[in-house]
């Protein structure tokens, strides 16, 4: 038996998505003619109660298109120091927008207005110009931490006082729906732009989709073209997307409860020095000097558990629909051989 932890990236199309693939009317869609890439984008718009969407091929290019459109050069943009925009996507905020960075340090990648708000720049020559503020919900280095609609709101109400613009990186903001039984229209009130990817805990092969207002988007769609992210016949991609949005997300509550077993097995092991609370579908922990998580990691691969290191002596476990309940106990009785 093989299981895959190092990622809920690493899913396959369930034989419901391929069928859905196989039969899907595609277009050119830099046209806009694709009638599958237009429902994708409408439905998301509509569940967020935002204006409009565009389909892109990553959560990445998301990101940086929505930091492009809200900023412009020497502008800042304020971020926690874990968040995705700034740590795994190559330096696009200073490349693509050639804008700075400013880091906080919040709880397990988590602001709040407090956090922010000293951090916004007065109106002066010799600071870059804060425009913009990124979330990330669920937080990947942040072990799957997640916020409320109702730790939002300070944030989005702090930044229409100052006027910044409000994006959401929402990787596995349906992780975070799922664990708080917050509404979708509640986001689409408090963000200017949010990221949504298809590809990860929700399993479609390909994709992520940028919601925001209709002039946003506008822009949006000629930022993509020179990011050369126009997929011509999308459509096939983005039924997988519809599938999953519409048979997919429920079931996300599985993962977080194969979560929670990793997390309560690795409390109970000698060599592991501490983990992070368990929020969602990710579980981070530290191990003891004495076992190098390179090690650990090579080990645990010969038993058929797959898993990746995350930082010095940390290792990272994502659940995901690929990972069944004998996987977990598979990868469960394999932590209990390391001992």
């Amino acid at each position: 038996m093989i299981v895959d932890l190092r990622s809920d990236t690493v899913t396959k199309p369930t034989p419901g998505m391929l069928e859905a693939m196989w039969s899907a009317s595609v277009g050119d869609d830099v046209y806009g003619e694709d009638e599958t890439v237009n429902a994708l984008e409408t439905k998301l718009a509509q569940l967020f109660g935002m204006e409009t969407g565009i389909f892109c091929p990553s959560g990445t290019m998301t990101n940086q298109i929505a930091i492009k459109c809200f900023t412009q050069p020497m502008d800042e943009v304020i971020a926690d120091e874990t968040a995705h925009v700034y740590r795994y996507e190559g330096g696009g905020i200073a490349f693509n927008s050639a804008s700075s960075v400013r880091l906080l340090y919040g709880d397990r990648g988590r602001l709040t207005a407090k956090d922010i708000e000293p951090h916004i720049n007065p109106d002066n020559i010799h600071y870059p110009r804060t425009s913009l503020v990124v979330l990330e919900n669920t937080v990947n280095r942040g072990g799957g931490s997640y916020y409320t609609t109702s730790q939002i709101e300070p944030i989005q109400q702090l930044c229409k006082k100052h006027g910044l613009k409000l994006h959401l990186d929402g990787a596995r903001l349906f992780n975070a729906l799922v664990a708080t039984g917050d509404q979708p229209k509640d986001y689409g009130r408090l963000f200017d732009g949010i990221s949504i990817c298809l590809s990860k805990g929700l399993g479609a092969p390909v994709g992520s989709v940028l919601l925001g207002s209709k002039e946003t988007i506008k822009q949006a769609r000629r930022v993509r073209k020179v990011f050369g992210g126009g997929m011509r016949q999308a459509g096939y991609l983005a039924a997988a997307a519809i599938y999953a949005l519409d048979h997919q997300v429920d079931r996300l509550k599985i993962d977080h409860e194969h979560a929670r077993l990793l997390g309560e097995a690795l409390q109970k092991q000698s060599y592991v020095k501490s983990v992070m609370p368990v929020d969602t579908n990710i579980v981070i922990f530290e191990l003891e000097d004495a076992f190098p998580a390179d090690d650990f990691v090579a080990k645990m691969a010969v038993q058929g558990v797959k898993c990746s290191t995350f930082g010095h002596q940390m290792v990272r476990f994502v659940t995901h629909l690929d990972v069944s309940e004998d996987g977990i106990a598979h990868a469960i009785q394999t932590l209990q051989k390391m001992s």
